[in-house]
């Protein structure tokens, strides 16, 4: 890559974004791995919770969607927020409060409290996700901006291959103190999130301009880089909050989200029950079994998320990167619909949650890139609002229909044929030249 000269001294821009990276990414792949593990824990303690709380499969799954009922609400309000008050005081107030919400979930008595507590804890986490990829545009531009949101949505990946052996570790703990395995797994994996949250305060930075570990040259040319970059992409004329709602494109990829959302949602919810049902095993064996295999779809997630991020940056073509892992979905839900043993069902959730992990990275370089100001903020919410009615259809729909066909085929040949949905949906995604609604050219913003 060309360095670039500024004020007497050259600027590499692929070493500038390389040192953003390290001092970035680890940090919030951190916070998100915790947000992630809090709002899907749920499915990893199913076996012994629905038991314990004698819930049914409907139940169970209205419960796990109500979180993002909570999220709907609050989602837009949240991120305009954010915007107003600045990342660092906003993400350390949602971590604290909802590191609070997520483990007062181990004082769950029945079908009413577990509704009222996940609902509570989508809406003190609304605005933590959308509030993230809106800081990212804040460090990177659009040509760079696949990667930095695939390293950073490999979290949700991690957050299986961490949250498997970890829950059932907690759950062994059965009746230690007097409390069920349940129980320990919501409590010690809430605190972790609250104290995480104070060191935000500390350790985040709102803006470039507030990085102690960046250069003034460097801050004045990834300045003048971000403000080009959102000119070309027409985020300097879409800034108003209205805008974000009068820009077909919006409407289109919250759309294509929700429809990703309803299947990882499906995933995170019902595969450790989905596994349980070929092992034959219940109690403590059968949480051990899950979790020697539930890391299975996570890895190769997280792996193939990365590479996926790098295409699309390294070729500028986001639509048929996103359409792509959508098909790969389609495929995973419908073989495990038909599978008959567990090592076929777990194959088929691989490539499942390969399709629909990996899509986030050039999926979320589209609308930031056309969006600036509260347009961005709006906008992202937008999308994530109506994301959060996928992670509420998913889990609801599978139960409901597991409760009446007895079988998890039904709902995962509708929730796979909603990806397929999602990859049409795709064509109204405009390639390079297309407008500001187009994609980035190959290596614009470097």
């Amino acid at each position: 890559m060309a360095a670039i000269a500024d004020q007497g001294r050259d600027i590499d821009a692929k070493k500038l974004y390389s040192k953003i990276s390290w001092r970035l990414i680890p940090y919030v792949f951190i916070l998100y791995i915790l947000a992630y593990l809090d709002r899907v824990n749920v499915g990893f303690a199913a076996v012994e919770f629905k038991r314990d709380l004698h819930l049914s499969d409907t139940v169970f799954g209205l419960g796990g969607g109500l979180y993002f009922v909570g999220q709907l609400l609050f989602d837009l309000p949240s991120n305009l927020l954010l915007q107003k008050v600045g990342p660092r005081v906003w993400i350390a107030r949602i971590m604290i409060s909802w590191g609070i919400i997520a483990s007062c979930m181990m004082f769950v008595q029945g079908e009413h409290s577990f509704y009222a507590m996940r609902l509570l804890l989508g809406i003190s986490e609304a605005g933590f996700f959308p509030g993230m990829i809106l800081y990212l545009t804040y460090w990177f531009p659009s040509g760079e901006r696949a990667r930095a949101v695939a390293k950073f949505m490999t979290a949700t990946s991690i957050a299986g291959v961490i949250g498997a052996p970890l829950s059932s570790f907690l759950l062994k703990l059965d009746g230690t103190a007097g409390l069920h395995g349940w129980q320990w797994l919501f409590l010690m994996e809430g605190v972790p999130t609250f104290l995480m949250g104070i060191s935000v305060l500390f350790v985040l930075k709102d803006h470039p301009d507030d990085a102690g570990w960046l250069t003034d040259p460097e801050k004045k040319w990834l300045d003048a880089e971000l403000e080009r970059d959102r000119k070309e992409g027409g985020a300097t004329e879409n800034h108003r909050l209205l805008d974000a709602f009068k820009l077909p494109m919006v409407w289109v990829l919250a759309i294509v989200f929700f429809l990703d959302q309803v299947g990882v949602y499906t995933v995170n919810i019902w595969m450790p029950l989905l596994l349980s049902s070929f092992t034959h095993l219940g109690g403590a064996n059968a949480a051990s079994v899950i979790a020697r295999y539930a890391t299975m779809p996570y890895l190769a997630a997280a792996i193939f998320t990365v590479i996926v991020g790098w295409s699309s940056d390294r070729t500028g073509e986001r639509r048929w990167h996103i359409a792509g892992c959508f098909l790969l979905s389609v495929l995973g839900f419908g073989w495990a619909a038909y599978a008959h043993s567990l090592v076929t069902v777990l194959c088929a959730l691989t490539l499942a949650a390969m399709g629909y992990w990996s899509l986030m990275g050039p999926f979320w370089a589209l609308p930031t890139r056309v969006l600036g100001g509260q347009a961005a903020a709006g906008g992202v919410a937008i999308i994530t609002m109506i994301g959060s009615l996928g992670g509420f259809v998913g889990p609801t729909l599978t139960g409901t229909l597991k409760d009446k066909t007895h079988t998890f085929s039904a709902g995962l040949l509708v929730v796979g044929g909603m990806a397929a949905v999602g990859a049409g949906l795709c064509w109204w995604l405009k390639p390079a030249g297309g407008g500001t609604n187009a994609e980035p050219q190959p290596n614009e913003g470097r």
